[in-house]
């Protein structure tokens, strides 16, 4: 991997949690409504990422789960203009297609442990996002 690409993908700890003024204008400039959707994001973003840890734990299973709750993720957060939760759930879930592609499954350690890596970087994102949103509310 070149390093311009290891750089882009460290770099989104230096992007913003949440773009207020796209956001905002996603929103009409209605400031209570985007508080709901970022609230019901928050909501959405922990049973995503529980489903996740329950997926990797189950060894007999594929990593499709984690494809589609990342893919909800990545989703929301890019309509919400949240850059660290879209680009993080992004990586996963193009982690875990390529294992899926692969015919892998958790029996293979080094499938595992690069998803595994990927869902880390998720989670911190949503510990980011999890602290600005109490800085806002």
């Amino acid at each position: 991997m070149s390093e311009q690409k290891k750089k882009k993908k460290q770099g989104w700890k230096d992007s913003p949690v949440i773009d207020w003024e796209e956001a905002m204008q996603q929103c009409g400039d209605d400031e209570e409504f985007l508080l709901e959707l970022l609230e019901d994001l928050r909501e959405e973003t922990d049973q995503q990422v529980t489903r996740m840890e329950e997926s990797i734990k189950d060894k007999d299973e594929s990593f499709v789960p984690i494809v589609r709750a990342a893919h909800v993720i990545k989703g929301a957060a890019s309509n919400l203009m949240c850059e660290q939760l879209r680009f993080t759930a992004m990586l996963l879930e193009n982690g875990s297609q390529e294992a899926v592609n692969k015919g892998g499954d958790k029996k293979d350690k080094a499938l595992l442990e690069s998803v595994q890596k990927k869902l880390n970087g998720l989670k911190e994102a949503v510990a980011n996002y999890h602290e600005k949103l109490e800085e806002i509310l």
